[in-house]
């Protein structure tokens, strides 16, 4: 489900790579978000595509986010400047080797690799993506056997996106309580940090 954003940020609609590099050579220093317009591949229209936004973005220090649909034709993503303490994905560590490789890598983009590794952040996500669970997680789950035989089921997609958000807490005291819920939901079958449709109320009265 596309995330609601209040904000209102400038749109901008490449019609092709070279177009959207040119925009972050100019740009990349800005702190302020973008709307990136991206065509459907079966509009016609010319359009970079996802994997053109995301690898030039990691070039010039930004990531993409947030996807929203406009019309049948066009989506739009959110680009921002990425901020020094995000964590690395293996997908996007890979992407940002390879422009390193071939030569695109910029100096903006290398600062924050560099930065990333030294901070730890570069490989934060390591035991994310090969699904080891940290050890504060592993504990409650062994006091909860049917919640773990629950959550070792749920897909890996899902399992990686409460590790990520459990291991994303900022204080000690929001971690643990991500952790308590993720057992308490798992021991019900229910997957923690996922959108619910909210119930609804059966009070007719007005």
């Amino acid at each position: 489900m596309p995330l609601k954003i209040k904000k209102q940020f400038q749109e901008v609609e490449p019609k092709s790579r070279k177009e959207w590099r040119q925009w972050l050579q100019k740009n990349n220093t800005q702190s302020e978000s973008i709307w990136v317009v991206i065509a459907k591949k079966e509009s016609g229209l010319p359009s970079i595509t996802n994997n053109d936004l995301v690898e030039e973005a990691l070039c010039f220090g930004w990531i993409d986010s947030v996807p929203n649909k406009i019309d049948n034709q066009r989506f739009k993503v959110l680009v921002s400047p990425r901020k020094p303490k995000s964590n690395w994905s293996q997908i996007n560590k890979g992407r940002a080797e390879r422009m390193m490789k071939e030569g695109w890598m910029t100096a903006a983009g290398q600062k924050m690799i560099d930065l990333a590794k030294k901070s730890g952040t570069w490989n934060a996500l390591n035991n994310i993506s090969e699904l080891q669970l940290p050890a504060d997680l592993n504990r409650a789950f062994s006091k909860n056997k049917k919640a773990n035989e629950f959550f070792n089921a749920f897909p890996p997609s899902t399992k990686k996106g409460i590790l990520e958000w459990i291991l994303n807490a900022k204080t000690d005291e929001t971690r643990n309580k991500r952790i308590t819920e993720t057992v308490s939901l798992a021991s019900k079958n229910i997957r923690a940090n996922q959108y619910r449709q909210p119930k609804k109320s059966t009070d007719n009265s007005k």
